[in-house]
């Protein structure tokens, strides 16, 4: 099943490509925080609360996009956004949040130590704010290497 591969996939990231418009058409992508997929949903973490969030405030409509590099395998996740950005949902969202940074935080201490690579900065620095991206998936694009493009509704 495809959301499986995706999920699988997404669940090595830290960050996905967020692409907004606004209504003038001009563009924006920008890398986002990946928290998680549950059903047809993908949950993005926004602590910089800038051109995304006002593209997303007036358009809704967003793509989120991550390459499996192991087969050159391009995906895109089209659909619209809810922004959740108060309440017990948001709060519930944010401590995964926070769980899941201590645990890139972690895992790159190990890596340094393994490996001799530094990383400019190791420390937890968790944001004064953030809101969640919750994206409603309506389309997935399978780009292959071979540049055969499939697209299925969800």
């Amino acid at each position: 099943m495809l959301s499986s591969k995706i999920n699988k996939l997404l669940s090595s990231r830290e960050f996905v490509s967020v692409a907004s418009c606004d209504f003038s058409g001009r563009p924006n992508v920008a890398p986002k925080f990946f928290l998680k997929m549950e059903n047809k949903y993908i949950y993005i973490i926004d602590y910089v609360i800038g051109t995304t969030y006002k593209n997303v405030k007036m358009n809704p409509k967003v793509s989120v996009s991550l390459m499996d590099v192991d087969n050159l395998t391009g995906y895109q996740m089209n659909g619209n956004v809810e922004i959740i950005d108060e309440g017990a949902e948001l709060k519930k969202l944010l401590v995964e949040f926070q769980e899941k940074e201590v645990g890139l935080s972690t895992m790159r201490i190990i890596q340094a130590i393994d490996t001799g690579k530094t990383h400019q900065h190791f420390e937890i620095t968790l944001p004064e704010q953030a809101i969640v991206f919750k994206v409603k998936i309506e389309e997935v694009v399978v780009i292959s290497s071979n540049g055969q493009v499939s697209r299925e509704k969800i």
